[in-house]
């Protein structure tokens, strides 16, 4: 008799479990990774943002990482206002501390484009087709950044001395990284490259220079995400986080409660009754709570 009640108890349990499912995948999507803020149209995770950044951006270890085909970079900072995302190679050279680079490159259908930065690639052979006499790559007018560069402690790890001939250095500066400008520094026989993004206050002193890569981002470029970026708008400002489902990829505001829904959080989830709110979850989960428990008591 006790084993029949048992069983029919687990039954009851299993039952409620079942009642009360779990929030989904939506409930991973968070508004920060880090210390970084998280905002349309990047995303913590599968399901989260745009999916047309999905797989460059995501969060790993409480780090926003942009992955290209040269690569995986920390993303250090974002400015949601101009749309740009400053990122940090962790082989790139500094005036600090100089060592052997690998290439860097955007994929050719991603939404980023280099912002404007100033690439230095260092301790190139004099062989390199840079310095062809029919080549115009390597801007000549900007050899104040080769001196400057060599003359920073940090040359000695590329095996030169401060002060070295800037020979084998060359200021190069592509409009973008496509595919026919990507930065091959095997190609191009060169050790190493920086890129500075800004100058600050002292041009002249390369140890206050800002280095890293900042890439300009968009979304509406075709007009396809007019819709999903005015809706996640809305959403934001409802303290909800974007995301998407579905074969059609289709907007979903993911409230902090766990609602999934296709407008915005405002009064998701919520009633107002007597003076208070109540969250619907719990109202339902009460009612039927009881139900189940009378059940129970009858069937046991």
């Amino acid at each position: 008799m006790g084993m029949k009640i048992c069983e029919k108890f687990m039954t009851v349990v299993l039952i409620l479990m079942g009642f009360f499912p779990g929030r989904g995948s939506g409930a991973a999507c968070r508004d920060s990774c880090g210390n970084l803020q998280v905002k349309y149209p990047f995303g913590t995770g599968p399901g989260c943002g745009d999916p047309k950044f999905q797989s460059y951006v995501r969060c790993v270890n409480k780090k926003l990482m942009l992955s290209t085909h040269s690569g995986t970079y920390q993303i250090t900072s974002v400015d949601y206002n101009d749309h740009v995302i400053l990122i940090a190679d962790p082989l790139m050279s500094t005036c600090n501390a100089m060592q052997n680079s690998g290439s860097f490159g955007l994929d050719w259908a991603a939404p980023f484009r280099i912002k404007n930065d100033v690439f230095v690639l260092l301790g190139c052979s004099s062989s390199s087709s840079l310095f062809a006499a029919d080549n115009s790559v390597c801007d000549t007018g900007s050899a104040h950044i080769c001196s400057a560069l060599y003359g920073c402690p940090g040359v000695s790890g590329l095996g030169l001395v401060p002060n070295s001939p800037i020979s084998s250095c060359c200021v190069y500066s592509p409009i973008n990284l496509g595919p026919a400008d990507e930065l091959n520094l095997p190609k191009l026989q060169c050790s190493s490259y920086t890129s500075i993004y800004n100058f600050g206050t002292d041009p002249t002193n390369p140890k206050t220079w800002k280095y890293g890569i900042a890439l300009h981002y968009s979304y509406n470029i075709d007009n396809t995400n007019t819709y999903f970026s005015t809706a996640c708008t809305d959403c934001e400002r409802s303290a909800g986080v974007c995301g998407y489902s579905g074969m059609a990829n289709s907007f979903l505001c993911i409230c902090k409660n766990g609602v999934n829904t296709t407008t915005n959080c405002y009064g998701q989830g919520y009633v107002w009754s007597g003076g208070s709110s109540h969250s619907l979850h719990q109202i339902s989960g009460a009612v039927s709570l009881v139900g189940l428990l009378l059940l129970l008591l009858l069937w046991l």
